[in-house]
């Protein structure tokens, strides 16, 4: 009678995984922060998926790894094959009667335009469920389970995204600061408020609103956040370049002023996105539209 030989045993998930995510970023930090532990542990995996296997994955170079051809050759499908299964488990979670509707979310968006908004968001759809993640970097459609998200992206909108009002910098203060300010010169003896991902605004606004100007741009702190920048500039401790879509409210509200009338329009608009490629929320579309069209309140 026919025998049928057993399926070869299939190498650790865990080891596969930290495999294809390390060798598709090209980085075990990165791979470690992808899937959520240490870059000891992506290495510790892929040691035994080479034990397992029998030969080496990675080239060990002086100043780092390189893929081997074998495993260059398999990294396409095994990208597939986890695209694939988190498809599947995806659609597992969509099942979900009432499931919440997840959004992905710069972090100063998330405090400065989007909480602002939320009482009222929870006031239109009483019945709605939501899960918001910040995060640094916009969600990967393929892999990251998400609705919607809100990020600020340069350039057309593509398919799936929704760019909100036209952005703009410019310097903003609180009252009592605004009146020592007459002309962009003013500024050099005033402290100059920086984000640190955003520090180079304060070079781009002057060359565009008082070019030849003997302002130091890179005067003054910088704030890891910018909802710490603002409070800073809130309580008068200096100018802040502020980003419109982020300090407009407080511009309507008389809490800030802008002391000068140059806004720079910004090539990185704030961008509603959709962020899984199937199995949308079934009020996606109304939240988008409501999102887009509502006014911030602080």
């Amino acid at each position: 009678m026919p025998v049928k030989p057993p399926r070869p045993r299939l190498p650790s998930l865990n080891a596969l995984r930290a495999f294809e995510a390390a060798a598709r970023l090209e980085s075990f930090t990165k791979a470690a922060a992808e899937i959520g532990v240490t870059a000891g542990a992506v290495t510790q995996q892929i040691r035994q998926l080479e034990a397992t296997l029998g030969f080496a994955v990675f080239r060990r170079l002086p100043q780092g790894v390189a893929l081997t051809e074998a495993a260059r050759e398999a990294l396409p499908r095994l990208t597939r094959g986890f695209d694939m299964l988190g498809q599947a488990v995806q659609a597992l979670r969509e099942a979900q009667p009432h499931r919440p509707l997840a959004i992905a979310v710069l972090p100063c968006i998330a405090q400065l335009w989007l909480s602002p908004r939320l009482p009222a968001l929870q006031a239109a759809f009483p019945d709605l469920q939501m899960s918001i993640s910040a995060m640094e970097e916009p969600p990967d459609p393929q892999r990251d389970p998400y609705d919607l998200s809100l990020f600020y992206r340069e350039g057309a909108p593509e398919g799936g995204r929704l760019q909100l009002d036209a952005d703009a910098i410019l310097p903003v203060c609180a009252m009592a600061l605004a009146s020592r300010l007459s002309a962009p010169s003013d500024l050099a003896t005033q402290t100059l408020l920086h984000d640190a991902v955003w520090r180079s605004d304060w070079a781009r606004w002057l060359a565009f609103a008082a070019p030849g100007s003997k302002v130091d741009s890179s005067r003054g702190p910088a704030f890891s956040l910018y909802s710490l920048a603002l409070d800073a500039c809130l309580s008068g401790s200096g100018v802040l370049m502020g980003r419109m879509s982020l300090v407009g409210a407080h511009l309507a509200a008389g809490r800030l002023v802008a002391p000068f009338p140059q806004a720079m329009p910004t090539q990185d608009r704030l961008t509603l996105a959709t962020a899984t490629a199937a199995g949308a929320h079934p009020r996606r579309a109304e939240i988008m539209d409501w999102l887009a069209s509502s006014p911030g309140q602080i």
